[in-house]
């Protein structure tokens, strides 16, 4: 695939992501999607592997992260790897903590569909976050 439709597919699940269409975002993903999400102590960090996991991980996102995204993301690519650099804000719902974290996902694409994601972000942040008083 080109890098042009490597990146249409990555906005494409993005954008399937803020809208949460399952449906939608199922058909960009491949069957062994697997999603690293860094960290420790907050609640959405673990590997996710599998349309059931992405499912669970989105459900359990909306439920305990508010997440706003205050400037659109940048993506960049080179071959079948998008990098999607942005800025996430809002709080945990657990623990009515805010905050501000700056990330980057790094995406590959298989035969026109996301196969895997990593994320490097801000974890401290999002542990602090997460603290219980």
């Amino acid at each position: 695939m080109s890098i042009e439709k490597n990146v249409q597919i990555v906005k494409d699940f993005f954008a399937a992501i803020g809208s949460y269409n399952e449906q939608d975002l199922l058909a960009l993903v491949t069957d062994d999607i697997e999603w690293i999400i860094p960290g420790e102590g907050w609640p959405l960090a673990g590997t996710y592997r599998g349309y059931a996991e992405l499912a669970a991980v989105l459900k359990k996102a909306s439920k305990e992260v508010e997440m706003k995204y205050p400037t659109p993301p940048e993506f960049m690519a080179q071959g079948d790897r998008v990098l999607v650099i942005g800025v996430a804000t809002g709080k945990i719902y657990a623990t009515n903590k805010p905050y501000r974290d700056e990330w980057v996902f790094d995406i590959t694409v298989r035969d026109g569909k996301v196969a895997h994601i990593k994320e490097y972000i801000d974890t401290q942040a999002l542990a602090r976050a997460s603290e219980m008083a």
